[in-house]
């Protein structure tokens, strides 16, 4: 048998590395917690079919990857007396909105827990090895009794080794905090495009909010520019500094030309296949968000680092995939009876392309400082 379910999670702040927290709802049978889930649904990819298990049980909305984290498995106890395996897809989502009534609030109690207190009350220990590697720093930092992270400010506050690293490198500057306000807003560009893509009456803020993170991204750059031309020292080689704020920035740009093409057209609908490549793009700057603090250790993170860009380019594939089916509805449903709308379907099909082939691009900037210097 095979199932699909949602893991609905959230930051608890607004920093960079804020620590995540996980929904978690009571099974109608045992009471226990566990991930919202259900059978597969003929005619619903399976995506779709686990964000409607998390609206139907959790309550909650956001945007769910297509590109599911992995699998686990356990055995389904059925009214035959059989106990069967069954296998489950898990699917990250993205939490924007969580509502005050839904389907199943009256059969299941839901309930916000940190990431390792989610792992330690749920059963399956595949699903526990799941949400380990879906945020690795989240149980390194509260096995260590250490304070997480929360941004470069906090890190530069909470760990020590990081004041010894820049106190023996002195000349370095500030690349490795740059990096990672960098990466804040690229995260909070990729969440606003997320929004905006859900529609509603909130759009325009949106859009003003995507601009605004572009405007940041883009002084944060040129800090990094006049940094590394006024540095004696650097963490990396100059090219690769260059190369990896470059191909960051050109990301939150897409962001921002993407959110324009819908402001200058007034979009107001958007496909699925649109809000499921918005929903790559989230995931893909929560990667991003993960590893770019781990370039302050990258000999200490090879391995990590490599799991992260892994993941990122098999997540483009997808989303190449999944562009190529919308842009293919798109002509189907308007090439020959509206050709203007096919023209603005295919521009905004394009820029969500380009912002997932960015995030490649700092994938593949990352490999490459981990082949140099791990």
């Amino acid at each position: 048998m095979r199932q699909i379910a949602a893991l609905p999670y959230r930051k608890t702040g607004p920093e960079l590395n804020a620590p995540i927290e996980v929904l978690l709802v009571t099974s109608r049978g045992t009471g226990r917690w566990v991930l919202p889930k259900g059978n597969r649904m003929k005619g619903v990819v399976n995506h779709a079919a686990a964000e409607l298990e998390a609206l139907e049980e959790g309550g909650v909305v956001g945007s769910i990857c297509p590109a599911p984290l992995g699998s686990y498995q356990y055995r389904k106890q059925l009214n035959s007396g059989a106990s069967l395996q069954v296998e489950v897809v898990v699917f990250p989502l993205a939490v924007t909105q969580e509502l005050d009534s839904w389907k199943e609030e009256a059969q299941r109690t839901r309930r916000w827990f940190s990431l390792r207190e989610a792992a330690e009350n749920v059963a399956e220990p595949g699903l526990r090895d799941l949400m380990r590697g879906f945020s690795p720093a989240d149980f390194t930092a509260a096995a260590s009794g250490l304070p997480l992270p929360g941004g470069f400010r906090s890190v530069r506050e909470g760990f020590r080794m990081f004041h010894w690293f820049q106190a023996l490198l002195p000349r370095q500057g500030q690349f490795f905090d740059l990096f990672e306000a960098h990466a804040q807003t690229v995260t909070a560009g990729g969440d606003a495009l997320s929004r905006l893509f859900q529609g509603g009456a909130g759009m325009a803020q949106h859009v003003k909010e995507i601009v605004e993170r572009e405007e940041e991204a883009d002084t944060i750059t040129r800090e990094v520019l006049v940094s590394v031309r006024k540095t004696f020292l650097t963490p990396f080689d100059r090219g690769a500094i260059i190369s990896l704020i470059g191909a960051m920035d050109d990301a939150i740009d897409q962001m921002q030309q993407t959110a324009g093409a819908i402001d200058l057209y007034d979009v107001r609908e958007f496909t699925q296949e649109m809000r499921d490549m918005t929903a790559i793009i989230v995931d893909a700057s929560r990667l991003i968000a993960e590893a770019l603090p781990m370039l302050r250790d990258i000999h200490g993170n090879a391995a990590r680092l490599h799991e992260l860009t892994e993941r990122l380019v098999r997540m483009e594939g997808q989303a190449d995939d999944i562009h190529a089916k919308g842009l293919k509805n798109a002509f189907k449903q308007f090439g020959k009876t509206d050709t203007m709308r096919f023209i603005v379907e295919r521009e905004i099909y394009s820029h969500l392309e380009k912002v997932v082939d960015k995030f490649e691009d700092v994938a593949n900037e990352i490999d490459g400082l981990v082949i140099d210097h791990a």
